[in-house]
């Protein structure tokens, strides 16, 4: 099946505004409460289960010899309707 993009949003932020909707999350996550994305007109609420798949991934992309792009992206999975994901796999983040 194609991806559907539901919500998108890509802008510069400082560290402090990322840390705040980073803290929003994992506030909504800790309550079991659903996540609401607002940008502009595109709004999405999602509802992740109790045990969603959660991946983490640190990237360096570009061509041969640089200059590189360099990321962190945090994704949580879950199939639609699913109510338990992946176990727990001993991630730690310092």
């Amino acid at each position: 099946m194609p991806e559907e993009v539901l919500f998108e949003s890509e802008n510069r932020q400082t560290r402090a505004e990322i840390a705040s909707y980073l803290r929003t999350v994992a506030d909504k996550l800790d309550a079991g409460e659903p996540i609401t994305l607002t940008a502009g007109d595109q709004t999405v609420t999602m509802e992740p289960p109790a045990s969603p798949t959660f991946e983490v991934k640190a990237e360096r992309e570009g061509p041969a010899g640089g200059p590189y792009e360099l990321s962190i992206e945090f994704e949580l999975e879950w199939d639609e309707g699913a109510e338990d994901g992946a176990d727990a796999s001993g991630l730690e983040i310092e």
